[in-house]
């Protein structure tokens, strides 16, 4: 597969003999693969290209040269692809998140760039690829980047928080007695206040260890609170009567906004949602046994978001609580209940993520209110 270092000049196809093509692109840092095929099969170039401006621009050039291009499959959408997803996106370019090649294939074929690429292509023809891409480009993916500097700065504080006390505990009894009883608002800002002198044996170092640390987590504590406005700013500008759902707050919204992406559109049904968010069933019948088991797949993230609204209901809502204990009656377990609350709570949570598509595909109601 040869590199692409310089803009060359597509081979020009008269207008009349072009034929649709599919591209295919194996994603990395610093170089993409791309393949592109007829929509036959048959394959018809594969280089690589720099994942640059200059060269998405080149890829694409280099594609659109071998005939109409309308559908793209690109693997790692999310991260090293997300760019030239955009690039692709903003030329009206269709384009299919491709997971990894299957396993015993590519035990049977052996594993290159060039290889990953035409599979990502003839993923999208053979129909094996049809989710859709997140375009990463709206509020969404403020949430997202938001989300991230949160989750960040929550581990480094409670890292200072856990350092302070454990440098506390052992400095001299004098400064530790002065501190004690203090709650933790108020210990950071005497810790913070402490006197910066010269730095003269253990005792010295404890006290200018305690001052930069409570310094420390001050700091994280306004990034976080900053972080905090911001979220529920995004996400009332994204979909305004979502957090007004019971139980709903900004972490669990904006992970659930996050699972859903900047274009809900892509998801057919609340029926996708639910799968998305690993909460539809999975038959586990057997013999005389007739059940549904957990799901296990799609965004944990989500599902986590979904199990704490479903709690937060549980302990505090009327009906949520008729429901557990009408079910329990019935033989349910806890578990099993917990799941079908939140495939009822997925289903809620779409209408407000997707109003345009529950609009148009309306669903019927639920046989019993979570």
């Amino acid at each position: 597969m040869t590199r692409i270092t310089q803009p060359t000049a597509p081979c020009h196809v008269p207008a009349e003999a072009e034929e649709d093509i599919l591209l295919g692109v194996d994603t990395h840092k610093d170089v993409h693969a791309a393949a592109v095929i007829t929509t036959l099969g048959a394959v018809l170039d594969g280089r690589s290209f720099p994942a640059t401006a200059e060269g998405y621009r080149q890829l694409l050039s280099w594609a659109l040269s071998f005939g109409r291009l309308r559908r793209a499959g690109v693997e790692c959408t999310g991260s090293y692809g997300a760019a030239l997803t955009r690039h692709l996106r903003a030329e009206g370019i269709e384009v299919t998140e491709v997971n990894q090649p299957d396993k015993a294939a590519r035990r049977r074929h052996g594993k290159t760039d060039a290889v990953d690429a035409e599979a990502a292509a003839r993923a999208v023809l053979s129909g094996r690829a049809t989710a859709a891409a997140k375009t990463s480009d709206g509020p969404v993916e403020m949430l997202r980047l938001f989300k991230l500097a949160k989750g960040s700065a929550i581990k480094s504080r409670t890292q200072a928080i856990n350092q302070l006390k454990s440098v506390l505990v052992c400095t001299d009894a004098e400064l530790r007695e002065s501190l004690a009883g203090l709650s933790n608002p108020k210990l950071f800002q005497q810790c913070a206040l402490l006197a910066q002198s010269e730095v003269s044996g253990p005792a010295g170092a404890a006290r200018h260890t305690l001052r930069l640390l409570a310094r420390r987590i001050q700091h994280l504590t306004e990034e976080i609170n900053d972080l905090n406005k911001r979220i529920t700013e995004a996400i009332r500008a994204r979909t305004p009567g979502l957090l007004d759902v019971h139980g709903v707050g900004p972490d669990t919204a904006a992970a659930l906004l996050i699972s859903a992406g900047d274009n809900p559109e892509r998801l057919d049904s609340e029926a996708s949602f639910a799968a998305l968010c690993g909460t539809s069933p999975v038959e586990a019948s057997s013999g005389k046994t007739q059940r549904r088991r957990l799901n296990r797949g799609g965004d944990r993230q989500a599902n986590a978001a979904l199990y704490r609204i479903v709690l937060s209901r549980l302990r505090w809502a009327g009906p949520s609580q008729d429901y557990l204990q009408r079910r329990l009656a019935e033989g349910k377990t806890k578990r099993e209940i917990i799941r079908c609350l939140k495939r009822y709570v997925a289903r809620e949570i779409y209408r407000h993520i997707a109003p345009a598509n529950t609009a148009a595909h309306p669903t019927k109601p639920a046989r019993d209110a979570a």
